[in-house]
């Protein structure tokens, strides 16, 4: 049976305002003598504070919500990049004491209405467009602290922390043409504006311009899934006279270079490819995958922490902390062949 703070008071000799005070971290009318004794009676007893009694006394609900885009009514788009920041956030906000509740938003017009209808001290997105989170207002927000991951938005609301996209394509890109290669293809989501593959394509543009090579032109659009890799890998070299690909995430990567695989290529003696995120499963993957490699742990504390000053504190950095990137090299990629 779970020990009310009725029993820890009577057992302490004192009132339930007192204990409740305790508990609550309102220890400043309270003696050091009566705080111990309370505490080592509770320990005693086992109790454990209700979490809603305790958001009610503190005015704080100790909860941060993570908004990730969902593809419909029952389906998140969770990559494996978008789940390996999720488990990091989730630890790292239990270092500060903190609940994360996770909610997938199929429409943008369903952020706002989420920090609203949430008791919510903080909110984190992840995986939204520009425009969506720069449409985000006060009134919208309310109360809620709001940072943003993967954001180039101009929002001053939602803060946040990115990886170097533009110098991470980049140093694919370089990668490529220092082995000789000439035709890359660049493959990922459809972009306009400002934003994360827009930056990535910028990158890749150039490494082109810094070598005083012609850019090649070769692009294609599709989304950030092994199945549209797979389809796409298919049929690449059908489309283009290629000899490398560039794609914008590890997933897709991997899907490309199984349907070239299946299509009769060798990768990296016909093709080779690049990726994006440095995700585990890039050294399970044969050819193991040369990758551009974030630090998706520090983007995930880095996030956390910025959120965690401006919930504490009222402290917000004036622009998006930046990660910096690296390239990793692995088996891929190879000298153009001659």
């Amino acid at each position: 049976m779970r020990v009310t703070l009725r029993e820890v008071a009577e057992q302490a000799g004192v009132s339930m305002m007192t204990v409740s005070n305790v508990m609550n971290g309102n220890r400043a009318r309270v003696s050091p003598s009566t705080i111990e004794k309370v505490q080592r009676i509770a320990d005693e007893l086992g109790y454990v504070p209700s979490a809603s009694a305790r958001s009610l006394a503190t005015k704080a609900s100790r909860l941060v919500g993570l908004l990730v885009p969902a593809a419909d009514e029952d389906s998140l788009m969770i990559s494996p990049h978008t789940m390996a920041i999720v488990g990091l956030i989730e630890r790292e906000l239990r270092k500060y004491g903190y609940h994360l509740l996770l909610r997938g938003v199929a429409h943008p017009d369903e952020v706002a209405e989420a920090l609203r209808s949430w008791s919510l001290d903080g909110a984190i997105l992840l995986g939204f467009l520009d425009e969506e989170v720069g449409k985000l207002t006060k009134k919208t927000i309310g109360a809620v602290h709001v940072v943003a991951i993967d954001s180039y938005s101009a929002n001053r609301l939602t803060t946040g922390t990115r990886s170097d996209d533009f110098a991470g394509a980049r140093l694919a890109a370089r990668h490529l043409l220092d082995l000789g290669h000439r035709r890359i293809l660049f493959a990922g989501p459809a972009f306009s504006g400002v934003g994360v593959v827009h930056e990535r394509f910028e990158g890749f543009g150039q490494a082109f311009a810094d070598a005083g090579i012609p850019h090649p032109d070769l692009v294609e659009t599709v989304n950030t899934t092994y199945a549209e890799g797979h389809e796409l890998g298919l049929v690449l070299r059908e489309r283009h006279n290629l000899t490398a690909v560039f794609a914008t995430a590890d997933i897709l990567a991997v899907g490309i270079v199984h349907g070239l695989t299946e299509a009769g290529a060798r990768v990296p003696e016909d093709v080779s490819v690049v990726g994006f995120d440095d995700l585990d499963l890039c050294n399970y993957v044969t050819p193991k995958l040369t990758t551009v490699a974030q630090d998706i742990a520090r983007k995930a504390s880095t996030a956390v922490s910025i959120l965690m000053d401006s919930i504490e504190k009222g402290e917000r950095p004036k622009k998006p902390v930046t990660i910096d990137v690296s390239l990793v090299e692995r088996e891929s990629t190879a000298p153009v062949r001659t």
